[in-house]
Formats: C-alpha cells, sequence, structure tokens
C-alpha cells in the first residue's frame, strides 16, 4: 500500500480498535510523517519515542523506595489518564540497541486484554491513548534487531512502498519546487530505489484470526486494502483463501444463526450442503451451543430439523457433540423429538457398549 492507503487503515484501527498497527517500510517512504498526518486528522496529540536512542529506564521509570516498597517513576512521555486522547509511537522499534529495552517495549506494543489496561511495566495506559509502531524491513539494507515472530503476532503488520502519484499530490500541497515536481513527472522511477520485497514471518494464529475478527466488526476498507490489511496479520496465502471464501456465497457453509434464526429460508442449502461444508456449520453450530446454550422454542425446533436432515454418520457426531452441553440435552431428550434423535442415541448407546 502507499502512504496515503496506510494513513487511511491507520485511522480506522486507531479510532476504533485497540489492535496496534506496524508500519513497516523502507527509508524515506514517508511512514513517520504519514503517521503524524493521521493523528493530526483523528486530532490526537503525538508522542514519539525512537527506540533506537531508549533505554530500559527511560521506558519503565527509575526506582525507587517508599518506605519498604518499591516504586517506579512515571516516564515524562506516558500520557496520563486526563490527558487529551494521544498516539504513542515507537520509532524504530527494532533498532533498539539493548536487548532489555527490546523486552520492556514489547509488552506495551501488545494490545490489551479485554477489560485491561495497556501496561508498560508497573504503569498502565488508559484505553482512550493508543500505540503505532514502524520498523524497517529486516532485510539485510538496515542495521535492525530481527523481530521474533510472538512479537509480530501481536502487531497488524502494514507494508508501505513508495508511490509515484501519492507523492506528486504531497508535493503540490508542500509546495515543492516546481522543476523537481516536473523532472519526477517524467521520470517515476528516480522516485526511489526500492529496497527488497519486504517479507517477515506472518502466519496464521489463534491470536490472529481474532484480531481479523476485530477488524472486520470494527472497521471498514476500501476492497482493495482490506487484503492487504490482513496479509499483515495471518499472512497473504491465508488472507487470500478468506477473501476468496468471503466472495464464494454460494459454496459458504451455513452459520450457527442461520440454522437456528432462518431455517424455514435456508432448509433446501443445507439438504444440498456437501459433507465438508456440513462439517463445518456443525462446528459453528457445536461452538455456539457450547458458548450460549440457552434456546427459545422456535430454535429448538430449527436445530432438530436440520439434525434430521443430515445424513446418519453426520448426525450421528452432531447428537454425540451436543449430548454433552446439559442443557441442549434436556432438550433432544423430549419425547416430541424421538423420531428424529432415538436413532443416533441408540447408536451412541451401541458404540459405548
Amino acid at each position: 500500500m502507499n502512504v496515503e492507503q496506510m494513513k487511511l487503515v491507520i485511522k480506522e484501527i486507531i479510532a476504533k480498535t485497540d489492535l496496534t498497527p506496524c508500519v513497516v517500510g523502507h527509508r524515506g517512504v514517508g511512514k513517520t510523517a504519514g503517521i503524524i498526518q493521521a493523528c493530526r486528522d483523528i486530532e490526537r496529540r503525538y508522542v514519539s519515542l525512537r527506540l533506537g536512542q531508549m533505554e530500559v529506564g527511560d521506558l519503565v521509570g527509575i526506582p525507587f523506595r517508599e518506605g519498604d516498597v518499591m516504586h517506579w517513576s512515571r516516564p515524562s512521555w506516558l500520557p496520563g489518564d486526563d490527558d487529551p486522547p494521544t498516539l504513542i509511537h515507537c520509532d524504530e522499534l527494532n533498532r533498539a540497541q539493548q536487548e532489555d529495552t527490546l523486552q520492556a517495549i514489547f509488552q506495551f506494543v501488545e494490545p490489551p486484554a479485554e477489560g485491561i489496561q495497556r501496561a508498560l511495566h508497573t504503569h498502565r495506559l488508559s484505553r482512550r491513548h493508543k500505540v503505532v509502531v514502524s520498523i524497517n524491513p529486516p532485510d539485510g539494507s538496515y542495521q535492525v534487531a530481527t523481530l521474533d515472530r510472538a512479537l509480530i503476532d501481536r502487531m497488524v503488520m502494514l507494508f508501505v512502498e513508495s508511490d509515484y502519484h501519492c507523492w506528486a499530490r504531497y508535493a503540490v500541497e508542500r509546495d515543492l519546487a516546481e522543476d523537481v515536481r516536473r523532472f519526477l513527472a517524467g521520470n517515476s522511477g528516480m522516485l526511489a530505489r526500492q529496497g527488497t520485497p519486504m517479507e517477515l514471518q506472518v502466519e496464521p494464529t489463534e491470536r490472529g484470526w481474532e484480531m481479523v475478527s476485530t477488524l472486520r466488526k470494527c472497521c471498514r476498507f476500501p476492497g482493495d486494502l482490506e487484503m492487504e490489511v490482513y496479509a499483515g496479520i495471518i499472512g497473504k496465502e491465508a488472507a487470500i483463501m478468506f477473501m476468496r471464501w468471503l466472495a464464494d456465497r454460494k459454496g459458504r457453509p451455513l452459520t450457527a444463526a442461520e440454522v437456528l434464526n432462518d431455517w424455514p429460508d435456508v432448509v433446501l442449502r443445507a439438504e444440498n450442503q456437501r459433507d465438508d461444508v456440513q462439517a463445518a456449520t456443525i462446528n459453528d453450530l457445536t461452538a455456539t451451543l457450547r458458548a450460549s446454550p440457552q434456546l427459545s422454542g422456535v430454535q429448538e425446533a430449527h436445530l432438530v430439523a436440520y439434525i434430521a436432515v443430515l445424513p446418519r454418520d453426520l448426525r450421528f457426531g452432531l447428537v454425540k457433540s451436543l449430548l454433552k452441553i446439559p442443557e441442549v440435552a434436556l432438550v433432544l431428550a423430549q419425547d416430541k423429538y424421538d423420531s428424529v434423535i432415538l436413532d443416533a442415541m441408540r447408536a451412541i448407546s451401541v458404540e459405548v457398549h
């Protein structure tokens, strides 16, 4: 993505989530300037931490005693709970010269757990303040540390590249010298020398898919950017598969919500789903009912109707899983559902014996 696209993505993530964007780009591409501009656009105070110049004490504060208790002084850069909403820019994250500095900031760039404030040692950061990171790619062109996969996994990686049209708009806005602008208009290849491809070990993880879920629920990105954003969380291969799956509505499995709430409208789809697609619906149903096993009368009937259209092996497997959920087991044990459930329960009984 270019700098303008990066600014759009950062504004969405910062304004609507607690996730931590990490901007990856070669020197001079406009990472810092773009982050500052995005910060101004959403009317946030900007604080920059040049981590390549900082030690642990600059981050966690200086220790002091109060009676028998050890405390750490609050760093001057760390915004307080009542300060205006602030964006803290952890610049040059992989240029931290000391290993303990990198370890200290690790906790800070990690998105806070639900209901918990972001922390840096003993200091807490109000949820009104957000964090963004920027780095040069570890491709051998820069004197940077290699970030471990655990740290990469905690951030939304945004890969930014030079783009002439984006720069040209910037040049006009900043009233850069006309002869420079005219030269580059005819020699756009001279704008910047692209480095080697920016590749980090971004792969699918459970945490990554949760971050994708957060973005899909809270943010809206243009179609051409959405896949790039997800690729920076779960990797390019998984992002492509996911976007193709989203586009293939016809082949998409029924959800638990559709089965339980919209059964008359989806019964034909349920009957015609392939076994592998059916398995996805069954997994979603089982997970949903484990988390929320209370069913209305209508939902009970829809669940049993779905079980009835399943092939015998899949019916047996689903009923076996549902019987492990006490509230659902009581529903299935009702006499009025014997014609559908009894066969599966008999098969389970035989298996047990």
